[in-house]
């Protein structure tokens, strides 16, 4: 589950994919887990729920460059594109609203497309938060 966002600009609202995994961490009980990992440029915590591993992931880059964090990742944890879950901001979506996509374009959106070029794969499932226009 990857949380995208820019890095350095955590509580923006284009950062929401960010604190979506701040929360979700802190509901598995792993916020204290949080470890950088170099090797792919993030910060990530395991954790498990309902049976299942996880590997929560917040790239440490710029949105445009999220993708480059999420396959270095995939390729040190054996994922494939369809194991990964986007969590990220939609202007388009009315503020706090969700939605689920399984696969598609980015839609506009510079970090899932930065994803998808990075891991040559539009097979990510994505959870789309709702951030509405200014």
């Amino acid at each position: 589950v990857a949380g995208l966002g820019n890095y350095g600009l955590r509580g923006t609202r284009h950062s929401v994919g960010m604190g979506v995994l701040d929360r979700l961490a802190r509901q598995l009980e792993v916020a204290e887990g949080w470890r950088a990992d170099r090797r792919c440029c993030a910060d990530v915590a395991l954790a498990t729920a309902r049976g299942l591993e996880l590997l929560l992931l917040k790239p440490r880059r710029l949105m445009n460059l999220n993708g480059l964090s999420i396959a270095s990742a995939a390729e040190i944890y054996n994922l494939c594109p369809e194991d990964i879950y986007l969590v990220h901001d939609d202007l388009d979506k009315a503020l706090g609203k969700v939605a689920i996509k399984l696969g598609g374009s980015a839609r506009g959106h510079n970090g899932v497309r930065s994803c998808i070029s990075a891991l040559h794969s539009n097979e990510m499932t994505r959870l789309r938060v709702g951030i509405g226009r200014p």
